[in-house]
């Protein structure tokens, strides 16, 4: 809810300093100080806010969203900021759940060390040298930090030594995120290994 309120008054301070005070401005010899400035300054808001949607919209409409993707592309060539747009965009499709396949389970992992254990989301099976050169089969399991999700650790894990949990990737970034205080569903299945309880 915060960061929600932090997120709306932050929009509203810079479309008003970047958009709206400058338009007053010019318009203020035709409409003078007083209620009718703030009007103005309303309604102008509302247009900012309409052109807003009307972009989104366009994205989802198959003529605008290649034409979208060909001005992404030519940004994509922007030294350094293209690519901290890359890894942003990956990152926040990971998090907010628009891409599916990037976390596919939540498991329960023994760290930072043994007797305590942390939620992981599992990525992918370990591949390449990492695999060669381990005994066990490993898997790659990301364990996030809190409150923020975006941070975190990633662990080379045994598959022996992953407990896997019955619950969906949202309700488990919901618990990480929260620190532990959105409570679980009354039932939750714990599956070990060639065990289920």
């Amino acid at each position: 809810m915060v960061v929600t309120i932090w997120f709306i008054r932050f929009i509203v301070v810079k479309s008003n300093a970047l958009v709206l005070e400058p338009l007053v401005k010019l318009s203020r010899p035709y409409i003078g100080n007083g209620t009718l400035e703030y009007l103005v300054k309303i309604a102008l808001f509302i247009i900012v806010i309409f052109i807003i949607m009307l972009i989104g919209f366009g994205t989802r409409v198959l003529f605008l969203r290649k034409f979208f993707s060909y001005f992404e592309k030519l940004f994509y060539q922007v030294p350094m900021a293209g690519r901290i747009y890359s890894v942003t965009k990956d990152m926040s499709q990971a998090f907010l759940g628009q891409s599916k396949g990037i976390f596919s389970r939540v498991v329960l992992v023994e760290f930072p060390r043994k007797g305590i254990y942390s939620i992981g989301f599992v990525t992918s099976e370990g591949k390449g040298e990492v695999q060669e050169k381990t005994e066990e089969r490993v898997i790659n399991v990301f364990v996030p930090t809190t409150p923020n999700p975006t941070s975190g650790y990633l662990l080379l894990v045994p598959e022996g030594e992953l407990t896997n949990l019955d619950m969906s990737i949202a309700d488990g970034m919901k618990l990480v995120v929260s620190g532990g205080m959105v409570t679980l569903p009354e039932k939750v299945k714990i599956k070990k290994k060639d065990e289920s309880v």
